[in-house]
C-alpha cells in the first residue's frame, strides 16, 4: 500500500463536547505543548487561537469549526475544534463526517449536559471511535467518578478508566497513569511543559491498583492472550496493554477516560499520547464506500496513495473576498493546479492552490495525499458535501444531511447600493453555511433569512454589519411556520388562453393527502401510457414541488403531505411543458385549499440544569409557555428538566430565565419536530 508508513503517523481527530465543557483551552493547550504556537490563549481574554473570529472572542464561544495540525511524538495530528452550542451543531455534523476519531470533553462539575449527549449521538450516528477527559478536576464541586458514572448512565458508554486524579478542587495536583502504575507531575514553573514521574503515593495506591485490575479484566475480554496470562498470572506488557486498548478503542468496544485540568495545564500530555496510542489511523477505519455515478454500483477506495481520487468537501469559508474550500481526502494524491471532478455537478475544476490550515492561518503546500484534510482555493461551484474525485474513476461519496431551519427574520438594505452588497453578501454566507437560508417574500418584497436559532441568526446579521460593512435594518426574529392538509382532497386546474401571442391549453387533475409528521412532501405520478411524454410530466411534478413552497394559509411552504397527480390532458400543437408547468402550479393553490389547510409550528426539545430551590418556578413558566414536560432527574445538586415547547413561546426565554433562577440555572433548545399550531 502506497504510503502506508506515513499514513499509520496521522490522527484525524475532532474535539467535542458541551458548551463552557474546557473544548477550546484544552485546544489551546495542545497546540502550545505541541510547539504550534508559543503562547497560551485563553477564551476568557478573548485570545484563543482556535476562536479567531471577533464574535467568537467577543461571546467567549466557538461558532465555526477550525481546523489545525500539530505534531506529537512523530505523528501528524489534524484538529478540528467544534462549536458546543446547539445552535451551531451542523458544524459537528460536517467535522466528525470526515474524522477518524475524536476527543470528548465533560466537565467534571456538570458531567454530562444537554449538547454533550447530542454530539456524542452524532460521533455514535458516523461511529467514530472516541477518547473521553474529565476536565476542570480543579473547580469547586469537581466529582471524577460522578462524571463516568453519567457517561455510563446518560451515553451507554463501557469506561475504560486509563487515568485517575490525585486529589480534587483545590488539592488536585497530579495524575496517575494506571497502566505503567507512576503519578506524572506538571511542572508548574513551565506552564506544564515539563513532566515529572513520581511512585504512586500509599494513600492512593490502593485505589490504583483496583482500577488497574478492572483495567486488564475489560482488555482481557478482548484479547485471548491477555486473557491468558491474567488467569494465570503472568506478568502483561505495557505494549501488550496499549496495543489491546487501541483495538478496544477502534472497534468501539469502551472508551478510554483520561482526566486533568485544561486552565491548570495538567494532563493534556497524556491525553495526546492517547490519542497517537489509541485512536486510529485512516487505515485503521474500514475503506470510504461510494456509488460510481455512471453505473449506479457500489464502490469502495482503500486509503492508499495509488488509489483513485476520491475526497469529500465539509466546509465552505469566505475569507478575504476568497472562496475557501476545506476537504479531507480519502484516497490518491492531488496537487495544486489540478483538475478535480464533481460528480453532482458533473463538472471539472481547478484548485488554484492548495493550504494547510492552522485556524485562520494558512501555508501553501504543493500537494495532498490520502489521510490528509487540507483547504482548497479556486472552487467557485462546489460546496459542502460534494465528492472531489478523478474524472475518469469517479465515485460518489454519501453527502452530508443538514437540518431545516426554524427561525427567520426580515432584513431591509437601507440604500440601493446596500441592496446589491447584501444580495452578494447573504450569497457568500450562503456558501459557508448550508443551515442559513434567505428568500425574498413576494407581498413585501423583504429579504428573510432563516437559521438555527436566535444565536444562530444574531451571528449572521452581526457579520453582515461588521465584515461585510452591509447598512441594513433588522427585523425582530419570527418563527418559520409549516401549512399541511388535514383531509383527502381533489382539484383541476386548466390553462387556456394566449401566452406571449401563442395559443397553450393544459389540464392537471391533482389529489392530496395528509402524511404523518416528519415526512415532508411527496408527488407522486399516476400517469400510465405513453400519450403524455416523460419530459412534460417531470414539467409537471417541478412545477408542482415548486408551488408547494408556498401554502394556501399565510404562504409558508407545505409539509406532510402526498400530492398525486391523476390525469393531464393535452391538445396537440397548444399543449407544452410551460403550459403543464402553469397548469400544475394552479392545481396546487386549489387543492391545497379545499383539503382543511392548518399551521404547524417548531416543537423544540428544552433542557434545564436548575438548582432545586428555583423547580417549580421554572417548571411553571414550561407550563405557561404551552410545554409538556417530558421528565426532571437529579444531577448532583442540580435537577435536569426536560420539555417540548412551541418555538414561537421561547423568544426572550434566556434573560427570564437569569431571573427566575438569579443567573444559576442553564438551558439549551434544539429542534425536535412541527406540531399543529392549538387554537
Amino acid at each position: 500500500m502506497a504510503g502506508e508508513g506515513r499514513l499509520k503517523r496521522i490522527r484525524n481527530i475532532g474535539i467535542i463536547s458541551h458548551i463552557d465543557a474546557g473544548k477550546t483551552t484544552v485546544t489551546e493547550r495542545i497546540l502550545y505543548y505541541t510547539g504550534v504556537s508559543y503562547k497560551m490563549g485563553e477564551v476568557h481574554d478573548g485570545e484563543a487561537v482556535m476562536d479567531w473570529m471577533p464574535q467568537e472572542q467577543e461571546r467567549g464561544i466557538t461558532i465555526t469549526s477550525a481546523v489545525t495540525t500539530c505534531s506529537w511524538r512523530e505523528h501528524e495530528i489534524h484538529i478540528i475544534d467544534t462549536p458546543g452550542h446547539v445552535d451551531f451543531t451542523v458544524e459537528v455534523e460536517r467535522s466528525l463526517r470526515v474524522l477518524d476519531g475524536a476527543i470528548a470533553i465533560f466537565s467534571a462539575v456538570e458531567g454530562v449536559e444537554p449538547q454533550s449527549e447530542t454530539v456524542w449521538h452524532q460521533a455514535d450516528k458516523y461511529n467514530v471511535p472516541r477518547l473521553a477527559f474529565i476536565n476542570k478536576l480543579d473547580r469547586l464541586g469537581a466529582d471524577f467518578f460522578g462524571a463516568v458514572d453519567m457517561m455510563v448512565e446518560k451515553l451507554g458508554v463501557k469506561p475504560l478508566i486509563v487515568t485517575l486524579p490525585v486529589g480534587l478542587e483545590d488539592e488536585f495536583s497530579r495524575v496517575i497513569d494506571l497502566i505503567r502504575m507512576r503519578v506524572l507531575r506538571f511542572s508548574e514553573e513551565d506552564l506544564g511543559v515539563t513532566v515529572s514521574h513520581e511512585d504512586v503515593p500509599d494513600e492512593f495506591k490502593d485505589q490504583a491498583l483496583q482500577y488497574r485490575e478492572k483495567l486488564i479484566e475489560t482488555i482481557a475480554d478482548i484479547s485471548d492472550d491477555i486473557a491468558e496470562k491474567y488467569l494465570d498470572g503472568a506478568e502483561i506488557g505495557e505494549d501488550e496493554i496499549v496495543n489491546a486498548i487501541r483495538q478496544g478503542t477502534i472497534d468501539g468496544s469502551f472508551v478510554p477516560i483520561f482526566c486533568g485540568s485544561g486552565l491548570k495545564n495538567k494532563g493534556i500530555q497524556t491525553l495526546l499520547d492517547g490519542v497517537v496510542d489509541y485512536l486510529p489511523s485512516p487505515i485503521d477505519v474500514p475503506p470510504i464506500a461510494g456509488t460510481n455515478p455512471k453505473s449506479g454500483e457500489s464502490e469502495v477506495r482503500e486509503s492508499d496513495e495509488s488509489e483513485p481520487l476520491s475526497a469529500l468537501a465539509f466546509k465552505v469559508q469566505v475569507d478575504q473576498g476568497r472562496k475557501l474550500t476545506y476537504f479531507r481526502v480519502y484516497s490518491g494524491v492531488l496537487k495544486a493546479g489540478a483538475e478535480v471532478y464533481n460528480p453532482r455537478l458533473e463538472k471539472s475544476e481547478r484548485i488554484a492552490r492548495l493550504l494547510k490550515m492552522h485556524a485562520n492561518k494558512r501555508e501553501r503546500i504543493d500537494k495532498v495525499k490520502a489521510g490528509d484534510i487540507a483547504a482548497a482555493v479556486g472552487l467557485k461551484d462546489s460546496t459542502t458535501g460534494d465528492t472531489l474525485c478523478d474524472r475518469e474513476k469517479p465515485i460518489l461519496l454519501e453527502s452530508i444531511l443538514f437540518t431545516e431551519p426554524v427561525i427567520s427574520l426580515a432584513i431591509e438594505p437601507k440604500t440601493v447600493a446596500d441592496q446589491e452588497k447584501l444580495e452578494q453578501s447573504l450569497n457568500k454566507l450562503i456558501d459557508e453555511d448550508p443551515t442559513l437560508s434567505v428568500k425574498v417574500d413576494d407581498d413585501t418584497g423583504q429579504t428573510i433569512i432563516s437559521g438555527m436559532g436566535e444565536l444562530h441568526l444574531e451571528i449572521v446579521v452581526d457579520r453582515l454589519f461588521r465584515e461585510f460593512k452591509v447598512a441594513a435594518n433588522v427585523g425582530k426574529p419570527q418563527v418559520v411556520y409549516r401549512e399541511t392538509a388535514t383531509k383527502r382532497a381533489t382539484a383541476d386546474a386548466v390553462i387556456d388562453r394566449e401566452i406571449a401571442g401563442e395559443a397553450k391549453y393544459a389540464k392537471v387533475s391533482l389529489s392530496i393527502m395528509p402524511l404523518q409528521r416528519g415526512q415532508g412532501v411527496k408527488v407522486i405520478s399516476l400517469i400510465k401510457g405513453d400519450e403524455i411524454s416523460e419530459e412534460w410530466v417531470k414539467s409537471a411534478i417541478a412545477a408542482i414541488r415548486d408551488a408547494a413552497a408556498s401554502g394556501p394559509i399565510l404562504g409558508y411552504p407545505l409539509d406532510d403531505v402526498k400530492i398525486s397527480i391523476d390525469a393531464l390532458q393535452m391538445r396537440e400543437g397548444i399543449t407544452d411543458e410551460m403550459a403543464f408547468a402553469i397548469a400544475s402550479g394552479m392545481a396546487v393553490r386549489s387543492v391545497a385549499e379545499k383539503a382543511g389547510p392548518a399551521l404547524l409550528e417548531p416543537i423544540m426539545v428544552v433542557e434545564i440544569l436548575t438548582p432545586e430551590e428555583f423547580m417549580g418556578e421554572i417548571i411553571g413558566d414550561l407550563n405557561a409557555r404551552g410545554g409538556q414536560l417530558k421528565g426532571v432527574e437529579p444531577k448532583g445538586k442540580t435537577n435536569h428538566v426536560k420539555g417540548e415547547v412551541p418555538l414561537s413561546k421561547m423568544f426572550g426565554y434566556a434573560t427570564k430565565l437569569r431571573s427566575q433562577s438569579q443567573g444559576r440555572a442553564t438551558f439549551t433548545m434544539q429542534f425536535s419536530h412541527y406540531g399543529r399550531v392549538e387554537d
